[in-house]
């Protein structure tokens, strides 16, 4: 006896954002990134073609990062001493997008100045033609200074600046509005504070094809259950209709996962724990696929070898298969 398959219809959808100019809109990109777009829960192909597939981040740090397990560092040798070397081999590892984020100080420990941060992005716009996410040191005054100072020095070229937050989103807002960028808006995992800090963001006239919206989230065995509920409550709510929820997800699976003791150090592991790198690879990749379930449209990894795994996922859960009809 035939089965027909129930097929959901939702009467919203999530925008479309558009990451990055090219020479033909003002910028230098060598090509922009649109992201967004879904009419249903992820990969769902017989509900609803998903226009635009996830994009995968790669972050690069403006120096040396302090703070990075060696397994990072060895992965991609002597690039990181140089932002623009590392954005080429970004680029080059399959990255889509890259993520830079600032440091509070040089490497001689002074902090780093509005004309050492816009040096370092022109620097790394020149090596790579990739659109361009741009994170500050994460102290509010010093977001502040650092990011009008580049968004006034790269007006047009449609870069994604934050981190905004509840306590910290005015400033970067307004100089994004002023020269042409979008800007991230983190909560923490919450739809009701993420839908508040959109409609903050908003009302200051920001329009919302250029938000993104970071809900935050845990790695695979740190709370990801909890951030992966908050993910799919605010998808659920963009298909129903909620405008203040319909914007892309961005997630950072990257550094949630790093920065754990076992990703990080290696230690007196147990045995049974296996290889450090193969597990720490492991731990990046299986978070960044369950975050892309949960609806994220931009993951921000670290690991090269992360990077190939999840565009093979994602490849994988794009290839649009024949129609059902019925069983």
């Amino acid at each position: 006896m035939p089965i027909e398959i129930p097929v959901e219809k939702w009467p919203g959808a999530v925008r479309t954002v558009t990451i990055g100019a090219t020479a033909v809109d003002g910028g230098t990109r060598s090509g922009a990134v649109t992201v967004g777009g879904e009419k249903s829960l992820p990969f769902l192909h017989y509900e609803a073609a998903m226009p635009h597939r996830p994009v995968v981040a790669v972050e690069i740090t403006d120096r040396p990062p302090d703070d990075w397990s060696p397994l990072l560092l060895r992965a991609w040798g002597e690039v990181v001493a140089d932002p623009a070397a590392w954005a080429e081999a970004a680029e080059a590892a399959g990255a889509d997008l890259l993520q830079l984020s600032l440091s509070l100080t040089g490497v001689d420990g002074q902090p780093t100045t509005p004309d050492t941060a816009v040096a370092v992005v022109h620097k790394v716009l020149e090596a790579s033609g990739l659109p361009l996410i741009l994170f500050g040191p994460g102290q509010a005054e010093a977001d502040n200074i650092l990011l009008v100072a580049i968004a006034d020095a790269t007006q047009g070229e449609r870069l994604v600046l934050g981190i905004c937050e509840d306590t910290n989103y005015r400033t970067i807002v307004a100089a994004a509005m002023a020269n042409g960028h979008l800007v991230s808006a983190r909560s923490p995992m919450d739809v009701n504070l993420a839908k508040q800090l959109n409609i903050l963001i908003n009302d200051m006239n920001m329009p919302l094809d250029r938000i993104l919206m970071d809900p935050t989230t845990g790695a695979l065995g740190y709370g990801i259950e909890y951030g992966y509920s908050a993910m799919e409550r605010l998808r659920l709510a963009a298909l129903q209709g909620d405008a203040m929820t319909q914007l892309p997800m961005l997630v950072t699976p990257g550094c949630e996962v790093w920065k754990l003791k076992e990703a990080k150090m290696s230690g007196d592991m147990p045995a049974t724990w296996g290889d450090w790198e193969t597990r720490a690879v492991h731990w990046e990749t299986l978070t960044a696929v369950t975050l892309l379930a949960a609806g994220a449209d931009i993951v921000v990894l670290r690991h090269p070898e992360s990077v190939r795994r999840i565009q093979d996922v994602i490849a994988a859960l794009m290839a649009v298969p024949e129609p059902v009809g019925q069983l």
